[in-house]
């Protein structure tokens, strides 16, 4: 089985499995071994920076999936993409990952470019991707046989029902499925070309307490429309799609309701006039 390679191992994350695990015991500090919190969490979104940023934040959200009944196949969304992008997939081969290598999926993948057109990447030949690959050493840890399917979902309203048709896909093979949407925040300051507030603690204040608190509170309320609504008036989520397709497939997986696990900030880890935010959230 051809394997596609971890890019930003050694650099946003680790590459050596002890390494990787002296990690995440670290983000589980002070969190039970077993999740608490609702029980039937279906889906979650996480930031997607470097560990050093935020990856306690998505290793927590990751973690509070894990039940008694772990599942055949974790679906993330996630990628960089704008409205006019195509949808995108790796329908066959493995991820690499510092625990070893994890398999696409292949089934799930073919019943969904049977429906959807997408854009298809190889082990070989694909888009270097921080938003996918980041997740995917937390995956193998909490879910060492898990299969993967990940796709990239533009932020648009037809994401919407292929995020549905996912679970749907899944029922009919008779899988077990969680959903991960991968997404950061307000990107702000000069480094990013946004600057609507100019700089110092008021601007600071405002990314945090306004225009994440936006998006955010689309996310909570469970509302996929208005998660990409928000994204685009406002800046405030890099990967909207994905976001919004973790929604519809968590509601399709029987979610009611959302909760926050932790909010951020990289001005929290590195002090400066730019900027970005960060959201774990879960849904059950």
């Amino acid at each position: 089985m051809k394997t596609r390679r971890a890019t930003f191992a050694g650099s946003w994350y680790p590459d050596s499995p002890d390494a990787c695990e002296h990690e995440i015991r670290y983000f589980l500090k002070g969190c039970d071994q077993k999740p608490t919190g609702p029980k039937d969490v279906t889906g979650g979104i996480v930031p997607h920076a470097g560990w050093y940023f935020s990856g306690k934040i998505a290793c927590q959200v990751i973690h509070r999936l894990v039940d008694t009944d772990p599942p055949d196949v974790v679906v993330v969304f996630g990628m960089h993409l704008h409205p006019k992008s195509p949808n995108y997939i790796m329908a066959e081969g493995a991820w690499e990952t510092p625990f070893g290598s994890i398999p696409v999926h292949t089934a799930m993948a073919e019943g969904l470019m049977a429906k959807y057109p997408f854009r298809i990447e190889t082990p070989n030949n694909f888009t270097k991707d921080n938003t996918i690959e980041l997740q995917l050493p937390f995956i193998k840890y909490f879910f060492p046989d898990a299969s993967v399917l990940a796709i990239g979902l533009p932020p648009v309203e037809s994401s919407l029902e292929l995020a549905r048709t996912t679970v749907n896909i899944a029922t009919q093979l008779g899988l077990k499925m969680k959903v991960i949407g991968s997404t950061d925040l307000t990107h702000y300051g000069y480094n990013y070309g946004f600057m609507p507030k100019g700089s110092g603690p008021s601007a600071l204040k405002w990314a945090r307490d306004e225009n994440d608190r936006r998006v955010i509170d689309a996310m909570l309320a469970m509302d996929p429309v208005d998660i990409i609504s928000q994204a685009q008036s406002h800046k405030n989520a890099c990967c909207a799609g994905a976001a919004a397709g973790a929604v519809a497939a968590a509601q399709t997986l029987g979610a009611k309701r959302a909760e926050t696990v932790a909010y951020a900030s990289s001005h929290d880890k590195s002090p400066g006039d730019s900027f970005v935010g960060y959201v774990g959230i879960v849904f059950a």
